[in-house]
């Protein structure tokens, strides 16, 4: 179990940490099409976190259109090239799923959470 352990550690990305649920971010994606290969931005909030270490996965909703629209990332995958925050969030529940029922500007809105300075020197 140790020599697996020690295989997931090493593959476990840095700075994938630095962003919770509520916060706004970009994932910046990479997409093969054929022989060509592109990143690709997707902007929205974080509203679940599932597993922890090397399977930790993120869902982003963001509204495209009028529409709803839900990704699942895996945090350690190679094709995510890095994860960008916005805006972190002032949030009190783990899965933020009561944002699907929210229309207009209400679905993308969460409270910012405002840190000092100290906080934001600390991580």
């Amino acid at each position: 179990m140790d020599v697996i352990k020690a295989i997931e550690t090493e593959q476990i990305k840095d700075g994938a940490e630095n962003f919770r649920i509520g916060d706004t971010v970009k994932v910046h994606y990479r997409i093969v099409e054929g022989k060509t290969e592109r990143v690709q931005v997707y902007e929205g909030l974080v509203i679940a976190a599932n597993n922890s270490g090397i399977s930790r996965t993120v869902t982003v909703r963001k509204i495209s259109y009028g529409v709803g629209v839900e990704r699942i990332f895996p945090v350690n995958s190679p094709r995510v090239e890095k994860f960008e925050v916005i805006r972190h969030g002032k949030v009190r529940r783990a899965k933020l799923y009561y944002m699907r029922n929210r229309i207009g500007k209400k679905a993308t809105k969460v409270k910012e959470l405002i840190r000092s300075k100290k906080q934001k020197a600390a991580g």
